[in-house]
């Protein structure tokens, strides 16, 4: 078993392995480091030597012809060179290659793609998953050989493939994977009780945590204490705006607070009465991400836009980022937003329809994944909402789907136009391609989503099929060198999911507030604004943001981007 860790490579394996190896060096939704570009071509070096190897195995095991031993010699001599100079050829490209994507994004331009940290990174990778893979196979053929002694040839080989296919999953997913996630739900659940100097306990009434709140400081949990804490006054508002200004209303329920979903939710709508939100002619219910992060760029520039007379709600479903969270509780978002809204729907119903705020829903990632799930639309024919603003949708976001794939023929897949534009409007950061003076209906859904963002455009149809926002025209932040390539463009995109929040705001995941500036004002009917106030805000807002992330770091209400 152990002579197998030293076979000789393939090199119908190189040759593929070199292929996909050179693929994922060319450029994909975000610009990458040294690091990130060496781990992902090693493994799709990887994946591409896996292929040619099985591909080589069902050649032998076909009983195809083989060619002559000088011809095989010939063809491996031809094969080293054409690997070579492959790999360096695509490795030259790779600083061109990532300054298409920095300069569309605004980022210096970077001089060297540094090839040798990137071959060394990535031969590391490929290694340490050939060796996994032999170790496999080794283990597989053992185990075969064990199962021959007492079943038939092939039926040994079926209950070996079996077994070693049991054998690594259960230490995976038993062992590395549970203790993994046994490590981090541990680290997020002190990081989400941490109490931060700087965020002090409110003292006004009107604010969830104070001595007043029927929800206390410490149950609010980092990301409520933000939300809470980290909003304008009144008084910055009105020095803004230049107009009489009230003091915003947020309310906000962490997991500490009451043991269930529905718990949580009735506590909110009871904090929402105390604080008279339901008086106030803007209420929004907001479905945070994983960590319970609600994003400041949304909810500061909703408040700014209406002068402070808004009040947003949300309740806490998790402390794990969300790609945890998604992975490890999948129904606990969906539970907690769909209890939320139903609640506040149920009471926000039974008000005088003159006396009642308009209601909207808000969700950032798998917030909006989540938020999306709560408002059963057939169930509001009768009486509706007013709309919903969902940003930086995933793309098993249901809804959004429908709409996506429904989209009118001629319009891009990465800003879709849906029938007239009266029911739902997709906006990036040039705006919406359908024109402002399109009249809507009763109910207003905006999806707010850059084509850079991969959290929204990756499908795992991506492996076997080219995308369809890859077609010209592309998104305004999407490289034009980006190419589609079987398999490695998917891996490409699932690597950009996890680094999503690493570019500037307003593009990949970071969503600008200048950007909802535009998308509140197409949601709640901002008609009081002229075009110069406008962009006197979104100057503001990006300088706070900008400010707040360079001076509060990790700290900052702005920490955890994306969620």
């Amino acid at each position: 078993m152990l002579r197998g860790l030293f076979h000789p490579l393939s090199g119908t394996g190189l040759v593929l392995g070199t292929l996909f190896f050179a693929a994922a060096l060319t450029p994909s939704l975000v610009p990458r480091t040294y690091l990130t570009q060496g781990a992902l071509a090693g493994a799709c070096l990887a994946v591409g030597y896996c292929l040619g190897v099985a591909a080589r195995w069902l050649w032998t095991y076909l009983e195809l012809p083989e060619p002559a031993e000088r011809i095989r010699r010939l063809a491996r001599l031809v094969a080293a060179v054409f690997c070579v100079g492959v790999a360096l050829t695509f490795l030259w490209r790779v600083a061109g290659w990532q300054n298409s994507i920095r300069s569309l994004m605004g980022l210096e331009p970077v001089e060297s793609g540094h090839p040798l940290k990137v071959c060394l990174i990535a031969l590391l990778v490929f290694v340490v998953a050939l060796i996994l893979g032999r170790m496999f196979n080794g283990i597989m053929g053992w185990l075969a050989r064990q199962a021959a002694r007492v079943v038939p040839r092939r039926v040994a080989n079926v209950l070996g493939a079996s077994a070693a296919v049991f054998l690594f999953w259960a230490l995976a997913n038993d062992v590395l994977a549970r203790t993994a996630l046994r490590i981090l739900d541990s680290s997020f659940k002190a990081y989400d009780a941490l109490i931060e100097p700087e965020r002090q306990r409110p003292e006004a009434a009107s604010k969830t945590g104070s001595p007043a709140s029927l929800v206390r400081w410490t149950e609010l949990g980092r990301a409520g204490r933000e939300f809470v804490a980290s909003g304008p006054s009144a008084a910055h508002i009105g020095a803004v705006t230049g107009k009489p200004a009230e003091e915003p209303i947020r309310v906000y329920v962490g997991l500490r607070a009451a043991d269930t979903p529905e718990a949580r939710a009735r506590l909110a709508l009871e904090e929402l009465k105390r604080v008279k939100a339901f008086d106030r002619p803007v209420l929004v219910v907001v479905t945070p991400t994983g960590t319970g992060w609600v994003d400041p760029s949304a909810i500061d520039s909703l408040e700014y836009l209406h002068h402070g007379a808004t009040a947003s709600v949300a309740i806490q479903y998790s402390y794990l980022n969300s790609p945890l969270s998604l992975l490890v509780q999948p129904e606990y978002g969906s539970e907690a937003a769909q209890a939320l809204f139903a609640e506040i729907y149920d009471y926000w119903t039974a008000l005088p329809k003159d006396r009642r705020p308009r209601l909207y829903l808000h969700g950032l990632s798998l917030g909006a994944f989540n938020s999306q799930k709560s408002a059963d639309l057939f169930r509001m024919i009768g009486d509706p909402i007013q709309g919903a603003l969902w940003s930086g949708p995933p793309f098993g976001s249901r809804l959004w789907r429908s709409f996506t794939d429904g989209r009118n023929p001629g319009s891009p897949a990465w800003l879709p136009e849906f029938r007239d534009g009266s029911f739902v409007r997709f906006m990036n950061q040039d705006g919406s391609r359908v024109p402002a003076d399109t009249p809507w209906g009763a109910m207003r859904l905006v999806y707010l989503q850059y084509a850079s963002d991969g959290v929204t455009f990756f499908d795992f149809n991506d492996f076997f099929r080219s995308p369809a926002w890859l077609k010209l025209p592309r998104g305004p932040d999407v490289s034009p060198d980006l190419r589609w390539y079987p398999i490695v463009t998917a891996l490409q995109i699932a690597l950009d999911m996890a680094v999503a929040t690493a570019p500037p705001i307003g593009f990949g995941h970071s969503y600008a507030p200048k950007h909802y500036v535009e998308a509140w004002m197409a949601v709640t009917d901002v008609r009081d604004w002229s075009g110069d106030a406008v962009a006197r805000l979104k100057h503001h807002l990006s300088e706070a943001a900008a400010r707040e992330i360079e001076t509060q770091g990790d700290e900052g209400a702005y920490d955890n981007r994306g969620g």
